[in-house]
Parts: structure tokens; sequence; C-alpha cells
């Protein structure tokens, strides 16, 4: 009867130690997880920072534009010379050789 108990007491001992292990690995494994996520959290902090500027960049940039086309209305773009001067035809159509 005392071989069968410590041989129940063996196998009780290589279970528990086994289980142990388990944990342990599954702990660690765990901590792994937990590191990677917290570097992806931080990454796409770091992305949203730079959309936010991208963002507050575009929205200026419409605003310059829309100004630009309101009062480029009264005045021609550009330069002559460059390609981005425009030329008014005169309203009489003539060409002022009368």
């Amino acid at each position: 009867m005392e071989e069968e108990s410590t041989f129940f007491d063996k196998e009780r001992d290589r279970l528990t130690a086994e289980i142990s292990s388990g944990f342990e690995e599954l702990l660690s494994s765990s901590n792994n997880l937990n590191r990677k996520l917290e570097e992806v959290l931080g990454i796409t902090r770091d992305y949203e920072t730079i959309a936010a500027l991208w963002q507050s960049f575009h929205e200026l940039m419409r605003g310059h534009r829309d100004d630009v086309e309101t009062s480029g209305e009264a005045e021609p773009h550009g330069l002559p010379g460059t390609g981005g001067h425009v030329l008014t035809a005169s309203k009489s159509g003539s060409g002022g050789t009368d």
C-alpha cells in the first residue's frame, strides 16, 4: 500500500510541476503580448499626432486657397513670361484698330 501512495505522490508532484511550468510559460507569453500591444499603441499615438498636424496644415492651405480664389477674380494670377499670366480680351472685340 505504501508503494501506491509513493507512486501517487510522485505522479501528483510531476503533474503539479508540469502545471506550474505551463502557467509560467503562459505568464511569460502574456507579458510579451502586453509589451507588443503597448508598442503598437505607442506607434498609433505617434500617427495620431502626425495626422492631426497634417489635418491642420490641410485646413490652413484650403483656407489660403479659398482666399486666393476669391481675391484672384479681380487680379490676374502669375507674372508675364512664366505661363501663369492671364491676358484678358478687350470688351469691344475690335482689337483697338478703328
